[in-house]
This record gives C-alpha cells, structure tokens and sequence, in this order.
C-alpha cells in the first residue's frame, strides 16, 4: 500500500519528499525514471549484514550478500555473489557464485564462478573454485582445486560414465604401444 501511495503524491508534495522525487521524474522523462527504478532493482537484490550483527547458524539466500559483521556456520548463495566486508569475520563453509574476501574467513569455500582475495582478505581454509585471485598483501592458508566450470558441473551427474570413459582410454593407449 505505501507503494500505491508513494505514485499517487508525486502532483502535489515533489520538491519537499525525497520519497515522491523519483516516480515524479518518471512521467516527465522516461530515461531518467529508469534510472531511479533500476537503482532500487538493484538495492533489493543486495544484502548488508552490518559490523554489529552476529550470526550463528546457516545462512540461504537467492540475492547478493555483503557480510561485514560475523557468522559462524554455514553460508550458502549458490547463484549469487557473497562479499565479505573489510569489518566481516566468517567462521564457515561458504557455497557461491562468486566470493569477494576482503575480511577474515575460516573454513572452505566452494564458488561456482570466482573466488577474489583482495590485498586486505585473508582466508584460512581450502577453495574450489574455477577462477582464483589473490591479491599482493592477501593472506592464504590452504588448498585450491580449479576445476572447469563444466568439469565441475559434469563431475557430480557424471560419475557412472567416467568409469567408462577410463577402459576406453587404457585400450588406446594399449592399441598405440
């Protein structure tokens, strides 16, 4: 309903409400009220978790993430990007699309896309992930498996053929000798 509202004022209040400012500029020009509704598209598909809130438990969602607070247990944005914050302090198994560290992270983390360790990140714990970066400065501590994005997909659905595909090649290489 605040909503419905917020469209109706924007005749009467738009110079004295930041509130009625963007549908106002919405009938006027159409470029310029796109602008404002893809601002606020993207605001709701991100998440903040501020330095103050501590989170203990697992922690699911379907939008991006920035985390600058701390959380311990399991964190899990299968599509979608986590960034922790220069405050964030994760203590957790960490399942994404794309992981930005620029705090501290204890545990692994598994990224279907990119795994980014920026020079102020530290992460003590194994990754696998396709693409990695770390940058000068960053602390790493543990493994990393870079597996293709398809060798990655494939792996999982595709355990019972690759015994098969291992016979046909030993007969090559039998065959070349």
């Amino acid at each position: 309903m605040w909503k419905r509202d917020e469209s109706v004022k924007p005749a009467g209040p738009q110079p004295g409400t930041p509130a009625g400012a963007p549908p106002a500029s919405a009938p006027g020009a159409g470029s310029s009220g796109s602008q404002p509704e893809a601002r606020r598209q993207i605001e709701r598909d991100m998440v903040n978790i501020g330095k103050s809130v501590v989170i203990k438990g697992e922690l699911n969602g379907s939008e991006d993430l920035t985390i600058e607070g701390h959380v311990e247990g399991k964190i899990e944005l299968k599509d979608h990007v986590l960034t922790i914050g220069p405050n964030g302090k994760i203590k957790a198994q960490v399942f994404a699309k794309s992981v930005i560290v620029l705090g501290d992270v204890h545990g692994n983390i598994t990224a279907s896309d990119k795994v980014d360790i920026r020079d102020s990140g530290s992460v003590d714990g194994d990754i696998v992930a396709p693409r990695m970066a770390i940058a000068e400065g960053a602390h790493f501590r543990g493994s990393v498996d870079m597996q293709k994005k398809q060798a990655a997909q494939a792996a999982a659905p595709a355990q019972p053929p690759r015994p098969a595909q291992q016979p046909q090649a030993a007969p090559q290489a039998a065959g070349a000798r």
